[in-house]
């Protein structure tokens, strides 16, 4: 029977032992970091590259498909702020203004264009016909009184107050038509009003009211 080897041979053969089998391992769990490694960063390239190429695509459609009302530019749209009786875009009942024909005390005719809200002492002013409006618009005086020519168009004002029809009653010429011009208001059912200027006005306010300057 052999001898055993030396104690400084087994020790030899022991130390060279460990590194057969732990040396591999280690390799393999280097090389699965880099494996995963790579492939993070190849997937992170494959999906920005992939929003990139929707984008573009978005971006070609906007340029050369056919135009959303939610995407198109505002400049695919016209619009006008002018008081020209033109109806709204996408909106064909709604009037931005209605044509009003003053007939003056002289029988002469002027049609103009009012503004949708506007009252028809506001439209005379602006369009230098002789409407006075001595209080302005506060049912202090009947300097603003106007004669509806047309019953129809009478039918579809909304009926006078206590306060108008105090007023009328001190009014020049009164009719079974008549209104304050500072109590009719534009709207598009009325497009189409004719309005007679009474031949005289009762140029007085009660209650001692005074206007504010302008």
């Amino acid at each position: 029977m052999p001898p055993p080897p030396p104690p400084s041979d087994r020790l030899f053969v022991l130390v060279h032992r460990r590194p057969l089998w732990n040396r591999p391992l280690k390799r393999f769990a280097t090389c699965s970091i880099m494996v995963l490694s790579r492939l993070s960063q190849l997937g992170a390239r494959i999906l920005r590259e992939s929003r990139l190429g929707q984008i573009s695509t978005i971006q070609r459609d906007l340029k050369t498909g056919p135009c959303s009302p939610f995407l198109c530019p505002m400049g695919k749209f016209s619009f006008s702020n002018t008081a020209s009786g033109q109806t709204t875009e996408g909106d064909g009942k709604d009037k931005e203004t209605i044509s009003v024909t003053f007939l003056n005390k002289d029988g002469e005719e002027k049609v103009i264009e009012v503004p949708v809200g506007m009252s028809m002492l506001e439209a005379a002013h602006e369009n230098d016909i002789e409407l006075e409006g001595a209080c302005e618009g506060s049912l202090a005086c009947s300097t603003c009184h106007v004669i509806v020519m047309d019953v129809n168009y009478y039918n579809k004002l909304e009926d006078p107050t206590d306060e108008e029809n105090d007023m009328l009653d001190l009014a020049f010429g009164l009719t079974e038509t008549s209104r304050l011009g500072c109590q009719i208001v534009a709207k598009p059912e009325l497009d189409g009003i004719r309005l007679a200027l009474p031949a005289a006005t009762r140029n007085f306010a009660v209650d001692g009211f005074v206007p504010k300057p302008h």
